[in-house]
């Protein structure tokens, strides 16, 4: 079993390459992360960082090319395709971003909901009774016996909120989930997070391209090219998820140095030291200074 101190998604130089015809792409390269249990988590990027790639890794979809990744007690890397099996069935519930692909639109929310269950042991009225009860945790209880093609796009999203935790998942996977909602309902779907989080104690990961994610969760990691750059914490404590970004909070910044010793500089820096491909570092009175190496 792993210790109560440590984390519980644990990503240590990770690396996912792709072969497409005689291409390489190099989706992730050398990626660390630690998430704790109980945490939520948003990861920022833009398209085609790798945002995707680990989730999808994490969810058990896809598999690493290199590198050590354990969420909770599983070794993902070590795993075979029946351990996969019941790891997507019982470990990690995943929301994709169109609604679409999370419901069966012949599918009533009661059967949605239910229907992850029905690869477990539990008895028909436990599978009914859980359904039920998830769907009035996501204020859906008056809407168990609408189909997919009744509901709004939030209320939709709701649903499948209660989907991917039917079989009391620990973790928590969301691909852009308000990505196709206004404002208004984006807002209520990240309070359902909030809830979700404080009263299952579910840990969640949330990819997003929503610019004040900051203000509404306790810690954002930045991907760039692959490799986590920067992260994003608040200087006080924090409390809930939130749907209304609460701006007026103090929020620290910090570039992330991975296990090897490596750190990301902001293009823009270098741009302005007029460093290329070399670089100086010079250690002096506790600090560390980067120069042009062609100075």
């Amino acid at each position: 079993m792993v210790a109560e101190r440590d984390p519980y998604i644990l990503c240590e130089d990770l690396f996912k390459i792709y072969k497409i015809a005689d291409l390489e792409v190099v989706a992730l390269r050398g990626l660390d992360l630690e998430v704790n249990t109980g945490e939520v988590v948003a990861i920022v990027g833009a398209s085609g960082s790798g945002k995707t790639t680990l989730l999808n890794i994490l969810a058990g979809y896809d598999n690493p090319s290199a590198g050590k990744i354990r969420v909770g007690d599983k070794d993902l890397l070590r795993m075979s395709t029946k351990d996969v099996e019941v790891y997507r069935r019982e470990d990690v519930g995943f929301l994709w971003q169109q609604t679409s692909r999370n419901l069966f639109p012949y599918l009533t929310s009661i059967e949605n909901v239910a229907l992850p269950m029905m690869l477990t042991d539990i008895s028909s009225k436990e599978r009914n009774d859980r359904a039920r009860e998830l769907l009035e945790l996501m204020g859906m209880g008056h809407r168990i016996d609408h189909t997919p093609e009744k509901l709004s796009g939030g209320e939709q999203q709701r649903v499948a909120i209660g989907v991917a935790l039917a079989n009391h998942p620990p973790l928590l996977l969301a691909d852009e989930p308000t990505g196709e909602l206004d404002d208004a309902t984006a807002g209520e779907i990240l309070d359902l997070f909030g809830t979700v989080n404080q009263e299952l104690n579910t840990t969640i990961l949330i990819v997003t391209h929503d610019p004040d994610i900051a203000y509404k969760v306790g810690r954002v990691v930045m991907i760039l090219d692959g490799k986590m750059s920067t992260e994003i914490r608040r200087k006080v404590s924090f409390k809930r998820v939130a749907g209304e970004a609460e701006t007026g909070v103090e929020l620290e910044e910090f570039t992330l140095v991975d296990g090897a010793g490596r750190v990301q500089i902001p293009r823009q820096y270098l741009d302005e030291l007029k460093i290329k491909d070399r670089a100086r570092v010079v250690v002096e009175d506790g600090k560390v200074t980067l120069q042009s190496g062609d100075a």
